[in-house]
């Protein structure tokens, strides 16, 4: 789960496994998986360094010839919350990599295919699709900055895209630089939200695999806030790394109109609480979502996350998993800001804590000063806030917070796109 080697922060797991056929290794299955805890401190944007935010496991076998790994699983048995969880989503990326192997055996015997070629094949079709969809757009340089909140100052995202014949090149110098907080991106998620928003502008039916990336190269200095050196605090690391493809379709928004989108209010807001009830721990996430940004091909939609890939928690499951009672679900009516098409409206989320002990809580929320712009002409979205029984609160910094408090929370909405009508 080591930030630099996996997905961008230490409740990544990832996991790997061999696929041997007839004594012959064939291909390897992987599965990440975000651990429902990782010990630490919570999952914060105000953590300060990696040694914060929990336990780093380095590349090492959890099961050898058949053999469990006891003292790794020690480990991270008596270094989170609840290791029950924990190694039961463990145990559970073991059995999908077992049954990708299986599937993939099944295929093989099937069909007998040369997977190298048929490999290869794929990777120089999706090659050739995105560098022919690269050489569609005119040759010169495309430039957006994207802002946000930030702590004491706001974290800018500088943004160049520069295409030549059929491939391009993004560069983020002038970017923010790195900062003592966890809202730090390491470079492989930068990559992967660079050309995220890549492929859905320029080729979104492409398969998803290593020829569809190779025309894109991505870069930011060594010290900023998209490159940040070891032992930068990374664990909310989405609240930077979400605004990528706002900085990308900004920086498009001229020459393909019809397919970019205005900035969302909020890619995700979550709620980490951590705690005892009755003599037993949990641990649990929140997620809740903003309003989409509009595009030309319709309005925003509300509550709904991008360019995440999260769905609002079921009130069902946040209250099985942890003590509290959701009071209220609603959107935030006329938040999307406006346009010739509207942003999503935000909503509004309230929850009461039902624990017999305090209760630790973080939060990664947003654009509570700096709204979603619009783009083309559209208005900025409403900002959001977070309350506690009423009153507004800092949710950059971990809080103690007591039983029976209510938590309020109110999500941005997204920007406009084009210039509203005059009725």
């Amino acid at each position: 789960n080591d930030p630099w080697l996996g997905t961008g922060h230490l409740p990544d797991i990832n996991i790997a496994m061999p696929i041997f056929r007839n004594e012959k290794l064939v291909g390897f299955a992987g599965s990440v998986a975000h651990s429902p805890d990782i010990g630490g401190r919570l999952r914060s944007p105000g953590n300060r360094d990696l040694y914060e935010e929990g336990l780093r496991i380095p590349p090492m076998k959890l099961i050898a010839a058949g053999t469990i790994n006891q003292t790794l699983i020690d480990i991270i048995q008596n270094n989170v919350r609840i290791p029950e969880q924990v190694l039961g989503d463990l145990w559970a990326q073991v059995a999908a990599n077992r049954m990708l192997g299986q599937r993939l055996l099944d295929m093989l015997d099937e069909t007998s295919c040369d997977l190298v070629a048929v490999g290869h094949e794929m990777h120089a079709r999706s090659e050739t699709a995105m560098r022919d969809a690269i050489k569609a757009i005119p040759d010169g340089d495309y430039e957006y900055e994207a802002r946000v909140d930030g702590f004491i100052e706001p974290v800018t995202i500088k943004c160049r895209i520069s295409v030549k014949g059929d491939a391009l090149v993004v560069d983020y110098t002038g970017s923010s630089p790195q900062l003592p907080r966890a809202i730090n991106v390491v470079p492989i998620y930068t990559f992967a939200y660079t050309a995220y928003a890549l492929k859905c502008l320029l080729a979104p039916t492409v398969p998803n695999n290593e020829g569809s990336f190779r025309p894109i190269t991505t870069s930011a200095p060594v010290g900023s806030i998209l490159n940040p050196q070891f032992p930068a605090a990374v664990s909310a690391r989405a609240m930077t790394g979400h605004l990528l493809p706002t900085a990308i379709m900004g920086a498009l928004a001229e020459i393909l109109p019809h397919r970019v989108r205005a900035a969302a209010g909020s890619p995700l807001w979550c709620v980490q609480l951590a705690g005892s009830h009755e003599g037993h721990r949990f641990a649990s996430t929140l997620f809740l979502n903003g309003g989409q940004g509009a595009g030309m091909a319709g309005h925003g939609i509300s509550a709904l996350s991008f360019p995440s890939n999260l769905a609002n928690t079921p009130i069902e499951v946040i209250e099985s998993q942890a003590p509290v009672r959701v009071v209220r679900r609603a959107l935030r009516r006329g938040t999307g800001g406006l346009g010739e098409t509207r942003g999503g409206d935000g909503q509004i989320f309230e929850i009461d804590l039902l624990t017999t002990e305090p209760v630790t809580m973080s939060f990664m929320a947003d654009r509570l000063r700096t709204a979603a712009p619009g783009l083309r002409g559209g208005k900025a979205g409403a900002t959001g806030r977070v309350l506690l029984d009423g009153k507004p609160i800092d949710p950059r910094e971990t809080l103690i917070v007591t039983p029976g408090s209510r938590l309020t929370l109110e999500t941005p909405g997204g920007g406009g796109f084009g210039p509203a009508s005059a009725t």
